[in-house]
C-alpha cells in the first residue's frame, strides 16, 4: 500500500487569483492531494468573508481533481497534523517572498520536525498579481480580467456594487 502524498497550501486567497491557480497546478503534479486552506489573516482586513473566500476557491477548483478546500485557524502546524500532511506548498513570485517564506519554512519545521515546505515558482506571466493588487486595481475601477478567473471577478463586481 502506498503512501498518500498529502500537501497543503495555505493561505487567505482574498481573492484567489491566476497565480494561485498556477500554483495549485503546479502542486498537482507533484501530490496525491492538495488541501487548500483558507484562512484569515488577523494583519490584514479582509475583502472577501472566509464563507466568500471559501466558496470561490472551492468552485474555481471544482474541476481539478485531488483539491480540497478547507478553512483552518491557528497554527498551521497544527491543521498539519490534524491533516496527516507533511508537505507545505508556498507560492513564490519574487525575491522578496522568499525571505519571509524561507523564514516561516524554518518557524514550521522547527515547531515540527517532520513538515517540508516546497516553494513552487509561479508562471512569470504571473510574478506581478498579488491578491492586495487585484482588490486595488478593482477599487479604481480598473480591469482585473487578465489577474483573476471570470466568476472571481463577478463576485468582485458584485460586492463593489454593494457597497456603493
Amino acid at each position: 500500500m502506498s503512501v498518500k502524498r498529502i500537501a497543503v497550501y495555505p493561505g487567505t486567497f482574498d481573492p484567489i487569483t491566476l497565480g494561485h491557480l498556477d500554483v495549485i497546478d503546479r502542486a498537482l503534479k507533484m501530490f496525491d492531494l492538495v488541501i487548500v486552506a483558507v484562512t484569515d489573516n488577523s494583519e490584514k482586513k479582509s475583502f472577501f468573508s472566509i464563507q466568500e473566500r471559501l466558496q470561490l476557491v472551492s468552485k474555481v477548483c471544482k474541476n481539478r481533481p485531488r483539491i480540497k478546500v478547507e478553512f483552518f485557524s491557528g497554527l498551521l502546524v497544527d491543521f498539519m497534523k490534524q491533516k496527516q500532511a507533511q508537505i507545505i506548498v508556498r507560492g513564490l513570485r519574487e525575491l522578496s517572498d522568499f525571505e519571509f517564506e524561507f523564514q516561516q519554512a524554518v518557524m514550521n519545521r522547527k515547531m515540527n520536525p517532520v513538515l517540508d515546505t516546497v516553494f513552487v515558482m509561479t508562471d512569470p506571466k504571473y510574478f506581478y498579481v498579488s491578491s492586495s493588487m487585484v482588490r486595488q486595481i478593482a477599487f479604481l475601477h480598473g480591469n482585473i480580467n487578465m489577474f483573476v478567473p471570470k466568476l472571481v471577478n463577478l463576485a468582485i463586481q458584485r460586492k463593489l456594487k454593494a457597497k456603493i
